[in-house]
């Protein structure tokens, strides 16, 4: 997704997001926090299109994805009624933890990138856990 990366990443997973009036703030311009959640939402529905269900492995696998670590450069305001795209790329994985490079853009203008580490613990104790075969499986496949 940056072009001066210089290890090319698989093309993007990709989720529309319609900005709301909630999403904004005085100025008129979606706050700052609200794209976490955007990002949030992308990465939740590239699981789930990996055939992953984020209560699903916490139930059967005893393990949950929390955000460790976000590093975010905010490059352009997004407004009411925008429509946005948010790309998801997996651009790491561990045995307990992934990275996430994410964007958000409107048409082909990035508005927001992101670096997101993820880490998996453990559902009852938030202890490090190694992330289920299962999981790693699909996760391969967007490698």
């Amino acid at each position: 997704m940056n072009p001066a990366d210089p290890h090319p990443h698989p093309a993007p997973f990709s989720w529309p997001v319609r900005v709301y009036w909630e999403d904004t703030d005085a100025g008129g311009v979606v706050y700052y926090a609200n794209y976490l959640k955007f990002l949030e939402r992308a990465r939740t529905e590239w699981l789930s299109r990996l055939g992953l269900e984020q209560d699903q492995l916490a139930e059967r696998e005893g393990v949950l994805f929390v955000v460790r670590r976000v590093e975010a450069d905010y490059l352009r305001p997004a407004r009411f009624n925008d429509r946005l795209t948010i790309d998801c790329v997996l651009a790491e994985l561990n045995k307990a933890s992934l990275v996430m490079v994410q964007a958000a853009r409107r048409a082909d203008q990035i508005l927001l990138t992101a670096r997101v580490r993820i880490a998996c613990v453990e559902r009852d104790g938030f202890r490090p856990a190694r992330i289920p075969a299962l999981v790693t499986q699909a996760f391969s496949k967007a490698l």
